[in-house]
């Protein structure tokens, strides 16, 4: 974990204090490092839904045969519920404050559909949410409220 936020600072600084190509985007000029930033982006993301499926598998197997909301106090299934309720409630204010949106031109002329508008603001918003429920999640697991409630 430390390896990965050590390579994401420098990855990140990398970008933002090392030069600009002279090529322009647009009427923008682009960081040398665009590229290692997307990258590292996308190796990021599928790092993390490889470690994600195998962490299930793994879980799945320890599991076999035991109640584990007997064991921890934590019943899996209802969090595995409240967790894809919340998904699908957190895109709702996307979807409802997107409608209506108009295509969007970027300077360099590049042109976005209406509906290609309104799955960006539906992504925001459920990011903005998911995030807020996530900081939520750790104070509430780090605290220990959960615990203590499942030891009495």
């Amino acid at each position: 974990m430390l390896g990965v936020i050590g390579v994401s600072i420098l990855v990140f600084l990398l970008f933002f204090l090392v030069g600009w190509e002279d090529s322009f985007e647009g009427d923008f000029n682009v960081p040398y490092f665009t590229s290692l930033l997307l990258v590292w982006m996308y190796l990021t993301v599928v790092a993390t839904a490889a470690l994600t499926i195998w962490s299930v598998v793994k879980g799945v197997q320890s599991t076999k045969g035991n109640d584990p909301a007997a064991t921890t106090g934590v019943p899996g299934g209802k969090v595995i519920l409240g967790t894809i309720v919340l998904l699908v409630v957190s895109l709702l204010p996307g979807l409802v404050l997107g409608f209506g949106e108009s295509e969007f031109t970027a300077a360099d002329g590049t042109v976005t559909s209406a509906a290609g508008v309104m799955v960006v603001d539906i992504f925001i918003w459920s990011i903005y949410i998911l995030t807020i429920a996530a900081v939520v999640a750790v104070g509430v697991s780090m605290s220990g409220i959960l615990t203590k409630s499942a030891s009495k």
